[in-house]
């Protein structure tokens, strides 16, 4: 009977302790495991989540008169 009560008690332990890890350590744990997800993820694209939104459109376009009509439109300026 003894041997029943210490399992018990070691069992209720490590079930405690384990709560106590998950509540102490929720955002990492929550990072971690949003990590996990997504590397498992196959529709995940890293490289998309590389540029930042302030990057994709540039908040004002000076654009300079083009000496010839027929150059190609890449003499715009992006100003941040």
């Amino acid at each position: 009977m003894a041997a029943i009560e210490s399992a018990v008690i070691a069992i209720a332990a490590v079930i405690l302790g384990w709560i106590t890890i998950e509540i102490a350590c929720k955002p990492c744990l929550e990072k971690g495991r949003e990590a996990i997800d997504q590397s498992l993820d196959p529709n995940y694209d890293p490289d998309s989540s590389l540029i930042a939104p302030q990057q994709q459109q540039p908040q004002s376009i000076i654009h300079q008169p083009l000496l010839d009509p027929s150059a190609a439109p890449s003499t715009a300026k992006t100003v941040d």
